[in-house]
């Protein structure tokens, strides 16, 4: 495999997944990797007169465990097409191994689906905490629905910076767009700023917004809000690539799907090696972690259609 091609491969793969590119990103040199979270916060007391005692107080930490799990792809093409193909069939590939990489990453960290962790998912850990809002819900301190995507938005935003954590990104599908982008706030300038520079990211609220263009988006949700920060992917191996030209591959019955040297092929296996999970430390706003969350979503009142 040319080595342009296996770096492009390589450093396209943020691109295609918005876990990569906006998660805290640490480097794991083991299987796991053990982080203290914050779990019991100081107290501090009056000192009762010029020889009062001072009291004490406890600070406590609980472990955050991050286990690596393999995520990988092969990709066989006969060699035959290789050698006769009009056109680079690597360039033609490239963007579908990102993609499907991507895509296994996201829907498992931000939803769940498939995920090989016993960490909660960003929307597993919202739901179970309460932060969710439904598109359509009465407005604050009305029993009227709210007026507008933008409000539903920012009420969502409410939720995570009510558990005590800034919410300082927003990620959503590409149909996010079209509900925000003539929305304005009260003093007229608009809500959804569309960047101008190829590097720098669409903004909701003055956030930045990614969206999930990769296949894991759950339709049931419009939105997803809350404190980057606190997920983080633990790298335990960056993506590798080896080609190969012998050997087989088989189901998982062991059945022979295909024999590279048999029938003349060439695969690509492209593998890496993560974990995840959400710090949710302890705060002075909400003490409680079963209702504590970083992040909050905005649930769809009906999924939308095709």
């Amino acid at each position: 495999m040319p080595e342009q091609v296996a770096a492009q491969i390589i450093q396209g793969l943020p691109q295609q997944s918005v876990a990569l590119s906006m998660f805290r990103r640490v480097t794991m040199s083991r299987a796991q990797l053990r982080m203290p979270v914050l779990s019991v916060l100081p107290i501090a007391f009056w000192v009762d007169g010029d020889t009062g005692l001072k009291q004490t107080t406890n600070v406590s930490w609980d472990n955050k465990f991050l286990d690596a799990r393999e995520v990988a792809v092969i990709v066989p093409i006969p060699a035959a097409v290789l050698d006769d193909a009009a056109f680079d069939v690597w360039a033609e590939i490239r963007p579908r191994i990102q993609e499907a990489i991507g895509a296994m990453i996201d829907a498992a960290t931000i939803f769940g689906t498939n995920a090989p962790w016993t960490e909660p998912s960003i929307v597993e850990g919202a739901v179970a905490a309460d932060n969710v809002r439904t598109v359509g819900d009465p407005a604050p301190n009305s029993n009227a629905p709210s007026p507008d995507f933008s409000i539903e938005l920012s009420e969502t935003m409410a939720l995570v910076e009510a558990d005590g954590f800034d919410p300082n990104a927003t990620f959503g599908p590409r149909r996010i767009k079209a509900r925000v982008r003539g929305l304005r706030a009260t003093t007229g300038e608009p809500i959804f700023a569309q960047s101008v520079l190829a590097d720098a990211p669409d903004t909701i609220y003055g956030e930045p917004v990614r969206y999930v263009s990769n296949g894991a988006w759950d339709p049931a949700y419009a939105a997803i809000t809350g404190d980057v920060n606190a997920a983080i992917l633990g790298i335990r191996q960056d993506m590798t690539y080896q080609m190969f030209t012998e050997g087989v591959i088989s189901d998982e019955t062991g059945k022979v799907i295909l024999n590279l040297m048999q029938q003349d092929s060439v695969a690509l296996r492209v593998m890496m090696r993560l974990a995840f999970a959400v710090a949710n430390p302890i705060n002075i706003l909400n003490s409680d972690e079963d209702t504590r969350w970083p992040f909050a979503v905005l649930a769809e009142a009906a999924p939308p259609g095709p």
